[in-house]
């Protein structure tokens, strides 16, 4: 999710919903709006309709505010492409880098922005190619991965791994990766709208919003978890759709 690239006292960087809400960032001026006189947005295509002009009104009179993010990056969850409107608009002053993030993973990530996959040198693992012949094939390699090879190789627990899959369908989705993963990892009957106490989950409670979380337990209000943010509960119906 995008991060607001606004400064607290401390000089630490909030988040974007962190700012809106008034819990991080320099607070508020007696009129409402943020008392700041420069607000940098970084990961901005992820910023939506509503929350991109929650933001510009929220600015004072002669703040300036500054986007910046990859053109080529997945868009926001919510409604709206407001980074790519005002890139096409021309209406603002646009600057662009053409220097790619350093280290292995940057080079990665400018090779897949043209739509290459090229062999990249990361002689401390941070990237890690693995061909596959198939879907099959695909998630036996995941479980293997999770559970043995990287706990062995880097000593990565696999509390300690998120695998990310672009869809939820398919013999490779979330739902075939997850069956296979929790069999390894922790099997049972699932007797919690198909999850047992144990489980890690990622809970999006919004668009846009994604949490991670341990089933502890589960009653009538819906499914319990236990996460960073502490404890969470989703509701019954959002368990019996997938959420």
């Amino acid at each position: 999710v995008g991060a607001a690239g606004g400064e607290d006292a401390d000089g630490a960087v909030v988040t974007v919903a962190g700012l809106l809400a008034g819990g991080e960032g320099p607070g508020r001026d007696p009129e409402g709006a943020l008392e700041l006189d420069l607000l940098v947005v970084l990961d901005a295509p992820q910023l939506d309709v509503e929350t991109a002009a929650m933001l510009a009104e929220s600015l004072p009179d002669g703040a300036r505010l500054v986007l910046s993010g990859d053109p080529g990056v997945l868009w926001s969850a919510g409604p709206g492409k407001v980074f790519a409107d005002l890139l096409s608009s021309g209406f603002c002053p646009r600057v662009t880098s053409r220097t790619p993030d350093p280290g292995p993973i940057g080079e990665l990530v400018s090779a897949i922005g043209v739509g290459e996959l090229p062999s990249v040198e990361a002689p401390g693992k941070e990237v890690v190619i693995v061909p596959v012949r198939d879907a099959g094939e695909a998630v036996h390699r995941t479980v293997q991965l999770v559970a043995d090879s990287v706990p062995r190789a880097i000593g990565v627990s696999p509390e300690q791994t998120q695998v990310i899959t672009p869809g939820h369908a398919g013999a490779a989705g979330t739902r075939a990766l997850n069956a296979a993963l929790k069999e390894r990892l922790n099997p049972g009957p699932g007797r919690f709208g198909g999850f047992d106490p144990g489980d890690r989950v990622v809970y999006t409670p919004a668009p846009g919003r994604a949490l991670t979380g341990t089933v502890v337990s589960a009653d009538a209000e819906g499914l319990r978890l236990e996460g960073d943010g502490g404890r969470m509960t989703v509701p019954r119906e959002r368990v019996a759709a997938g959420a």
